[in-house]
């Protein structure tokens, strides 16, 4: 009778570990669905110099600028925005104060591979109004071999040409390069309607 009972204890113990599991992988890989926003997006007339600061504001949160054209739609100059920020490294599961990453897969994926991003903003004046797009790129950091691999660190090159390091001290993996995976649309989104937000919304108290 013990025995029967402890093995249905068991049984019921790996039922709720499992289940707990699978729901824990679905939150890790499911974004909650939210409305599509276009990219370019057109925003509301507003000053030039207000336009900007807010793109600036909202961009700093999530990567750090590299260089900066500030828009000018104003006393008959008619110029366009260009905003390009630094590449940063995917922040993992381990990061919730970094906002590079958007939970689910994105997130998950800078966790379990090394993921390099930037964004590039332009801002084009349009009547009174502007048209804004976020392009961010995403790569994939191409290595000599996995971090645990036994296999010789001699390595070669994509064009066939062997790479010899001399002085090295540890053997770690040793970086290739970096592989372009396009775009990633789910930043773009939180981005853009983080801009469009501090445009259109008043500030409250």
């Amino acid at each position: 009778m013990i025995k029967r009972m402890a093995h249905y204890a068991m049984c019921v113990s790996l039922a709720l570990l499992l289940a707990g599991c699978g729901q824990l992988a679905h939150r890790l890989t499911t974004n909650v669905p939210e409305t599509f926003i276009p990219n370019p997006l057109e925003l509301p007339p507003a000053p030039d110099a207000f336009v900007w600061s807010q793109v600036v504001d909202a961009m700093d949160d999530y990567f750090r600028i590299a260089r900066e054209q500030p828009v000018q739609n104003s006393d008959g100059i008619v110029l366009d925005g260009r905003l390009e920020t630094t590449y940063q490294i995917g922040a993992s599961l381990m990061e919730p104060w970094k906002k590079d990453s958007t939970p689910g897969f994105e997130r998950l994926q800078s966790t379990l591979q090394s993921i390099r991003r930037r964004a590039i903003v332009t801002v084009r004046p349009q009547g009174a109004g502007y048209v804004i797009e976020v392009v961010v790129q995403k790569d994939l950091e191409d290595t000599d071999r996995n971090q645990y691999a036994t296999e010789s660190a001699s390595n070669k090159r994509h064009d066939g040409t062997l790479i010899r390091e001399q002085n090295r001290i540890d053997d770690t993996p040793q970086t290739l390069g970096w592989i372009p995976l396009g775009r990633d649309a789910s930043l773009e989104q939180v981005i853009l309607r983080d801009i469009f937000g501090r445009i259109t919304q008043p500030d409250r108290n």
